[in-house]
């Protein structure tokens, strides 16, 4: 029941940000309209702040994210090669894993068609990781599961103690640098609030009241979620692994905690967008059944080989401070935007 109250706020937030909506994710990677930015950077902040004083009170004992070494060339080479598919399949398909589910709640058409790509991505991703470690049994092999914590879930672990992949071990950016967590704390939330305050000369806040709340404030609702997750489950947000863990479902693997909080997500979408009828989409853009499943296939596949998508690193993994995480965040960013600009 704590999964899918804690999925039920996570979709109910994203929906009244009015992120879920494909426009806005396409418009963010046009540099068009920077409302997904303005609100995941306030998200990001807020969340940081949640963490650090969870963590410090022992609330929870969450570890860093693990890099994802897939390909030998780097420690992090799956980070950024995942971050980088995961940001295309977005400007390809207005949608990431949590917001297609929110998609799905609210009712957009184009969702559908990416959740079916998203789907098909996570047993193919299933069955990969399957065949290798069938196929290899030392431990450090098995890199190949994209440094996924908790026993293969995110934010499923109450005691942030679960197997951790055993090659890549998470590290933070304030260790890399050599400095304290205050002061790394201090920093970040000084260059998250300049940047939201940046990119606020950019946002149609007009559309995106219109749509739901001010940008900054519903990053602070997602924020709110995360608190959900905290207190409820003693973990963080993340929604892709429940794409692996429905394909696995192919492959006699029965795990059921993700799967749940991603039912409450689409749950919590339906609920707030029926109670509150504005915070549907007027009018939609089209984008092609084609287009959708691609990207959908896309977000799923680069999450899975980064370990994490947009919430599971790039809220959650930022407010742990994880170097893979910040990783991660700029290759979506980086060639989500520059896949949005080459498609107009």
């Amino acid at each position: 029941m704590n999964n899918i109250l804690t999925g039920a706020a996570m979709g109910a937030a994203l929906t009244t940000a009015g992120v879920y909506a494909p426009d806005i994710i396409l418009s963010q990677f046009k540099f068009t309209d920077f409302t997904m930015l303005q609100t995941f950077l306030s998200a990001a902040a807020g969340s940081t702040l949640l963490v650090t004083a969870a963590q410090t009170l022992q609330l929870t004992t969450l570890p860093p994210r693990g890099a994802s070494s897939l390909f030998g060339c780097c420690r992090y080479d799956g980070n950024l090669a995942g971050g980088a598919l995961l940001g295309a399949g977005m400007a390809i398909s207005g949608a990431c894993p949590g917001t297609v589910l929110a998609q799905l709640g609210v009712g957009v058409a184009s969702g559908r068609y990416a959740l079916a790509g998203a789907v098909t991505a996570g047993v193919a991703w299933s069955w990969i990781v399957r065949r290798r470690k069938n196929r290899v049994s030392a431990p450090c092999s098995a890199s190949v599961g994209g440094g996924k914590e908790n026993d293969g879930k995110e934010g499923v672990d109450k005691t942030g103690k679960g197997r951790q992949q055993e090659c890549e071990q998470g590290e933070t950016v304030y260790e890399l640098l050599g400095v304290s967590r205050g002061a790394l704390l201090v920093g970040l939330e000084a260059v998250l609030v300049l940047a939201v305050a940046a990119a606020a000369r950019y946002t149609n806040a007009g559309a995106a009241e219109a749509r739901g709340l001010p940008p900054y404030y519903a990053g602070l609702a997602i924020a709110a979620a995360q608190l959900v997750s905290i207190v409820l489950r003693g973990s963080l947000l993340g929604a892709s692994s429940a794409f692996e863990d429905i394909g696995g479902w192919l492959w006699g693997a029965r795990k059921y905690a993700n799967v749940l909080f991603s039912a409450g997500v689409v749950g919590g979408a339906w609920l707030i967008s029926r109670a509150v009828p504005a915070l549907r989409p007027v009018t939609e853009v089209a984008i092609s059944p084609a287009r959708s499943f691609l990207g959908g296939f896309m977000i799923v596949l680069g999450s899975r080989m980064a370990g994490g998508c947009t919430s599971g690193h790039g809220i959650s993994g930022l407010s742990l401070m994880s170097v893979s995480s910040f990783l991660t965040a700029a290759a979506i960013f980086g060639v989500g935007g520059l896949t949005g600009v080459l498609l107009g």
